[in-house]
């Protein structure tokens, strides 16, 4: 069985009263995000070195027994011995590590290991010192017979001090972590308020980071909700305000955007219908930033799709209204809203055939396209400036796919006799 031991032992800071553990990060206490990572580890059985239950305690009980593990507090480093059994695989967290998932992965799932930093590295940053030359990462790997030497020491002895020094002396292999994580804030010690704010900053940017997804440089619509995500992220996650509510919100000011066209508002309902999409963008980062750090279910919401179509309609309804074409019986029914359904549905169209291209993410902006549409509505003939932007749009695609084509090398016409074994 994997067993992860977690504190919550040392003070935050100055305060009185007040433990690292506790601190808040998006919301969530750092103990909180260990137990998330714990579990992610595969660990069955959760140990949390504590003085005492608190309420806290309690819910975070109910979060690991939710994940299927075990749950238990103990208050000395001789009640931890019956719960590491010498066949279990014990983990340890340091209080206060705050590391992305994907760092401790890597790290800890190589084998039984002590994670280090050079000493002059660690030591100003709070970590504990090992010996003359490394200071302890914060996070270790290694058998539960390890700890059978626990039952020897005095019972005011530090528990995960004392796992680190059973682990040095059973040679348990060291391995350096690299400092590119101690530099781009993928590994930390938090241990004041004031670190706590700067390091969810740092927290926020990775998790909202476009480029590391493959995502590229972000359409403006996007790009502008990372950066409301960051800069009132942190307000919104510590007021507990959660992804849904915002998606939420997102469905009320689409709404009224349809509500206000209907009234003859075209421009403002294209703007509004714009901007739920974004507000829709702000819920959908907030969400990603709960699952990628393992605070919140790893599904991710499946009414996002169904959302963007039912604002696709809501653009093709509010230019199908504004078109100028007159009402009579030489007109086709349906005709005024012929070139919106190619100008929206082209949009994704090209987008799904050029993925690679940046413009693809700009025809997924429907901030921008609703923008545009409103402008289209309050300054030009509207009719005309959509026709022209369907024939723009798909003379653009054919000519990248051309361009595409012609740079591709040309396959051999008798591939059965010129391919090789």
């Amino acid at each position: 069985m994997r067993v992860a031991v977690l504190s919550l032992i040392e003070a935050a800071g100055a305060e009185p009263g007040g433990l690292r553990g506790y601190l808040p990060i998006g919301g969530r206490s750092l103990l909180r995000h260990q137990i998330g990572l714990a579990l992610s580890l595969g660990a069955k059985r959760i140990v949390v070195m504590a003085e005492g239950i608190s309420a806290e305690l309690v819910a975070l009980q109910h979060v690991a027994e939710a994940g299927g593990a075990q749950f238990h507090v103990v208050a000395t480093a001789r009640a931890l011995v019956p719960l590491l059994p010498p066949e279990d695989d014990v983990i340890v967290l340091g209080d206060g590590l705050l590391a992305m998932p994907e760092a401790m992965h890597e790290l800890i799932e190589a084998g039984p290991v002590v994670l280090t930093l050079p000493v002059e590295t660690g030591l100003p940053l709070g970590f504990e010192r090992i010996d003359i030359n490394n200071a302890f990462a914060a996070a270790m790997r290694f058998p539960g017979r390890i700890a059978a030497g626990l039952a020897d020491l005095p019972p005011e002895w530090n528990a995960q001090s004392a796992l680190l020094r059973l682990a040095v002396q059973g040679r348990v292999a060291q391995r350096g972590i690299p400092s590119a994580l101690l530099d781009d804030g993928r590994w930390n010690i938090v241990r004041s308020e004031e670190e706590a704010h700067v390091a969810e900053r740092q927290w926020l940017r990775l998790h909202t980071d476009l480029s590391a997804d493959g995502a590229g440089a972000g359409s403006p619509g996007e790009l502008l909700a990372m950066a409301v995500v960051r800069r009132f992220g942190p307000a919104l996650l510590h007021a507990g305000t959660r992804p849904a509510l915002v998606g939420l919100a997102a469905g009320i000011v689409g709404l009224l955007g349809g509500g206000l066209g209907w009234l003859g508002n075209y421009a403002v309902g294209f703007v509004l219908l714009g901007l739920a999409w974004l507000v829709e963008r702000v819920a959908s980062l907030l969400g990603q930033v709960e699952r990628d750090s393992l605070l919140a279910s790893g599904i991710a919401r499946r009414s996002i799709g169904i959302f963007h179509l039912l604002v696709d309609l809501g653009l093709i309804t509010l230019a199908g209204w504004r078109s100028e074409l007159p009402a009579s019986v030489a007109v086709p029914f349906g005709l005024n809203f012929f070139a919106p359904v190619l100008l929206v549905g082209g949009a994704r169209l090209v987008s799904l055939a050029l993925p690679a291209r940046i413009a693809s993410g700009w025809l997924s902006d429907r901030a921008v396209l609703g923008l545009t549409l409103a402008l289209y509505s309050a300054l030009l003939p509207f009719d005309v400036s959509i026709g022209l932007s369907v024939l723009a749009l798909f003379g653009s695609c054919l000519l990248a796919l051309q361009f595409a084509a012609s740079d591709r090398p040309a396959s051999s016409p008798n591939p059965q006799l010129t391919s090789r074994p």
